[in-house]
C-alpha cells in the first residue's frame, strides 16, 4: 500500500503557487484496508476516503472505461492491481497527472513538468475524447493560467475541435456547464475561457449567438471590465450577456441553468442597455426613468439597481458615464420618497400610489433639470 500526492496540488506547487487543497492516490490497498485505518468512506462511485484527522481526500488508485455519451457515460475499475501510471493516465492534462511520492520523489509519466515549463495545456492520451466537460475545464485552466503565458496546445485544440464535430458537447448536461462557467468567471483572466471555446466551436453549442465578432468582442470587454472592479457572478454574467438583444439573452440565460441572481441582473442589463444608448443624444424623459425604476424594481431591491448600473459602466461606452451617473441620482431622488409621510398627509388607496408616483416623477424632473443646467 503507497500513497501519493497527486493533481493540482503538485502541478502548483511546481508552478511556486500556493497549495490550497491536496489530493491523494492510495495503490494497492482495498476498501477494508482504509477503513480499518480509521478512514470515512464518501464515494458512491468509486472509492474515496477522507483521512480521520486532516480530512482530505485519499481515493483508492482506479481506471475508466467509456460506456455512453456525455460525462456520465462512464465504468469505473477500482483494485489492488491497478497501477499508479494506469490512475494518472485517465486524468485530463498532463500538468494535472503528476504525483509525488511520501519520500518527495516527482512521478511524471506524461512530461507534465515538461509541459509546465513550456507553458503548454496537452492532454494525456486519446481518452480525454471521451469526456466533453474536459472541454470546459481545459478552457477554464487556460483562463486561469494565460496570465503565466499557458495555451492550449495545437493537438488538444485539434482533438477538442473533432469532439465538437462529433457531437460530445451536445450530451453536456446543463447544470454541469453552469458549474465550469461560473468557475471560469472567477479565474484570472475570464475572456481566455470563452476564446477558448470559440476557437474549438464549443461556443456554437453552447452559447452561439456570442459567437459573432460584434457580440463576441462586446462580451469580452464587458466581461473583463467587471473582473477587473471584481464583480460578484451576477454581475460578471451579465457583463457577459449585455450584447444581446432581450428575448435572447433571457432564453440563453435560462438555457444555462443561470441562478435566477445572475438571470434576472443580465435581463435588467440588456433592458435598460437601448434606454441608455438613445440614438438621438437625447435625455430621457422623467416618464422614461420611472419605467425603468420600476422595470428594476428600485423600490424594493435597491441593492440589486446598484449592481445594475455597475454592470452598464462596464457594458456601455466610455461615453455613457454622464448618462449613468444621471440615471443613479435620479434613483436616489426617487427612492427617497417617503410613503409614510405621504399616508400622514391623508393619502391612502388609489390616491396614495398617484401621490407617489407624482412625487417621484418630480424629483426625477428636478435632477434632469440639474443636469440639463
Amino acid at each position: 500500500m503507497q500513497t501519493y500526492l497527486v493533481g493540482g496540488a503538485v502541478r502548483d506547487e511546481l508552478l511556486g503557487l500556493n497549495v490550497k487543497d491536496r489530493d491523494w492516490v492510495v495503490v494497492g490497498a482495498t476498501p477494508d484496508d482504509m477503513l480499518r485505518q480509521g478512514f470515512k468512506q464518501v464515494g458512491a462511485d468509486f472509492p474515496v476516503f477522507l483521512h480521520p484527522k486532516t480530512r482530505e481526500e485519499y481515493a483508492l488508485a482506479r481506471t475508466e472505461r467509456k460506456q455512453g455519451h456525455g460525462y456520465h457515460g462512464f465504468s469505473v475499475y477500482s483494485a489492488p492491481d491497478v497501477t499508479l501510471e494506469e490512475d494518472l493516465k485517465r486524468r485530463d492534462l498532463t500538468i494535472n497527472a503528476m504525483a509525488k511520492s511520501e519520500q518527495g520523489e516527482l512521478i511524471d509519466p506524461f512530461n507534465g513538468q515538461q509541459d509546465i515549463e513550456e507553458r503548454q495545456l496537452r492532454h494525456v492520451s486519446e481518452a480525454f475524447a471521451e469526456d466533453p466537460l474536459r472541454i470546459l475545464r481545459t478552457a477554464r485552466f487556460a483562463a486561469r493560467f494565460q496570465p503565466m503565458g499557458f495555451q492550449v496546445s495545437a493537438e488538444t485544440m485539434t482533438l477538442m475541435r473533432a469532439m465538437v464535430t462529433d457531437g460530445e458537447v451536445d450530451h453536456l448536461v446543463p447544470e454541469r456547464v453552469w458549474q465550469e462557467i461560473q468557475r471560469a468567471l472567477h479565474e484570472k483572466e475570464p475572456g481566455t475561457f470563452f476564446e477558448v471555446l470559440r476557437d474549438c466551436r464549443a461556443l456554437n453549442v453552447l452559447a452561439p449567438e456570442l459567437v459573432p465578432d460584434a457580440p463576441f468582442s462586446s462580451a469580452l470587454a464587458a466581461l473583463r471590465c467587471s473582473h477587473d472592479r471584481e464583480g460578484s457572478t451576477a454581475e460578471r454574467f451579465a457583463a457577459l450577456m449585455s450584447p444581446l438583444p432581450e428575448d435572447t439573452c433571457i432564453e440563453r440565460a435560462q438555457a444555462l441553468k443561470a441562478p435566477n441572481d445572475c438571470q434576472n441582473l443580465a435581463r435588467l442589463t440588456v433592458k435598460f442597455i437601448p434606454a441608455m444608448k438613445d440614438p438621438g443624444n437625447r435625455q430621457p424623459t422623467a416618464e422614461n426613468l420611472l419605467s425603468l425604476f420600476d422595470t428594476a424594481d428600485l423600490w424594493r431591491r435597491p441593492e440589486r439597481f446598484s449592481l445594475l448600473t455597475r454592470v452598464l459602466a462596464c457594458s456601455l461606452p466610455a461615453t455613457a458615464g454622464n448618462a449613468i451617473m444621471l440615471l443613479e441620482r435620479a434613483a436616489d431622488a426617487a427612492a427617497g420618497v417617503s410613503p409614510k409621510a405621504l399616508m400622514a398627509d391623508g393619502f391612502k388607496g388609489k390616491a396614495l400610489g398617484e401621490a407617489i408616483r407624482k412625487e417621484r416623477l418630480e424629483r426625477i424632473g428636478q435632477e434632469l433639470s440639474h443636469q440639463s443646467s
